[in-house]
């Protein structure tokens, strides 16, 4: 979400300097070429580094020349679901001698609460006086370009001050402004996908359950949707993945000493749900003498991006009960994968992993299991 951000400000006339440890990324900005799939990025990242209004680095001491520091770095969880608070104070003090008096710090990626406290704490026993924010992005991957300016944008600060400063820099993007005090800020990131989370849980149980009795949900689902607006935000079925609703739905329980019963259960169906379309291809096939073909390694549809894709959890329970696996994706360059054609060839049956446009009512004879109806077969496994 940083290099969006850092082009749509760029693109707004402000001078902008992206600084990250990796390299590579670096390098591939400064050439001004995308590192990875964001669409309406490419033109204005040419034009801006071209016009020299952004550019990329890997020197920490160019945060000291900046007026606006935004702190691209968010709260991950480790190996037993627990957020890692202290992931956000250091990447500040990895750059903390050039940290300046007067800057405003701006947290941008979701935070577990209290971080932004954290933070002000952190700059105090620094010694530095700095302005400190929380402006959560919203955006979804691959509408950054166009969300970053339709978007009303939160903004959470302790003073008038810090709320004014952090106001008038997302004025550049924003024409509409919500304030709120930075507990308020950060609960409602969480709120916001935990929400999402569960939302995909119930439309994964709903069609589970039509499943297991024979019957198409989406078009049950079409039927509940038709014309009747309590029901039109009902999602379809589908894996639920990606780097952030499983990780915020599980910072929200620890925020809450763990006492979150629904947030919980939604991890179950939705991160189960790789073994349960396995298991129910089971019942109907031999697959231990089958090909096995899955289309779709990203976490979501036209994307390119891998992480936290249940795509790679369903390969592994595949690859433990077929014959041989066979993996595919347009966007996700990996050298074990093979191209489409290939898979038709010879793969017995195809699992849709993600809802690709080039899977769009798919040609072939092969049995498709689609739970996201994106080959128009229906929804049934």
């Amino acid at each position: 979400m940083g290099l969006p951000l850092g082009i749509a400000l760029a693109s707004r006339g402000l001078q902008v300097t992206l600084y990250d440890i990796n390299a590579a990324a670096v390098a591939v900005v400064n050439e001004g070429r995308l590192p990875f799939d964001e669409e309406g990025a490419a033109a204005p990242l040419a034009s801006s580094v071209a016009e020299g209004r952004l550019r990329a680095t890997t020197d920490p001491a160019s945060v000291a020349s900046a007026e606006h520091l935004v702190v691209i770095v968010g709260t991950p969880v480790d190996e037993h679901l627990n957020p890692n608070i202290a992931a956000v104070p250091a990447a500040i003090e990895r750059c903390a001698e050039f940290l300046r008096d007067g800057q405003l710090i701006v947290l941008r990626s979701t935070v577990h609460p209290g971080v932004t406290a954290l933070t002000e704490k952190l700059l105090k026993r620094l010694g530095v006086n700095a302005d400190v924010a929380f402006c959560p992005e919203r955006i979804a991957e691959g509408k950054a370009m166009t969300e970053l300016f339709e978007l009303p944008q939160i903004v959470a600060a302790r003073t008038p001050e810090a709320t004014e400063r952090a106001e008038k820099l997302f004025r550049n993007l924003a024409s509409q402004i919500v304030i709120l005090e930075p507990e308020e800020a950060e609960l409602a990131k969480l709120f916001t996908n935990t929400w999402r989370y569960i939302k995909f849980a119930a439309a994964n149980q709903f069609w589970m359950m039509s499943n297991d009795f024979g019957l198409d949900f989406e078009r049950i689902r079409h039927a509940i949707r038709f014309q009747y607006p309590r029901a039109a935000d009902m999602p379809g079925a589908g894996f639920a993945a990606g780097p952030c609703l499983l990780k915020d739905t599980m910072q929200l329980a620890a925020f809450n000493n763990n006492n979150f019963v629904l947030g919980h259960s939604a991890m179950l169906i939705n991160e189960g749900l790789p073994l349960y379309v396995v298991s129910k291809l089971q019942e109907r096939f031999d697959l231990s003498e089958m090909t096995v073909g899955i289309l779709g390694m990203a976490f979501k549809g036209g994307s390119d991006d891998i992480r936290e894709s249940l795509a790679y959890k369903l390969r592994k329970v595949v690859m433990l009960r077929a014959k041989e696996t066979l993996c595919t994706d347009p966007y996700v360059k990996d050298d074990r994968f093979v191209p489409l054609d290939e898979v038709l060839r010879r793969a017995d049956l195809l699992i849709v992993a993600a809802p690709h446009p080039q899977y769009r009512d798919l040609e072939t004879d092969i049995p498709v299991a689609d739970m996201w109806g994106v080959t128009n077969r229906g929804v049934r496994i």
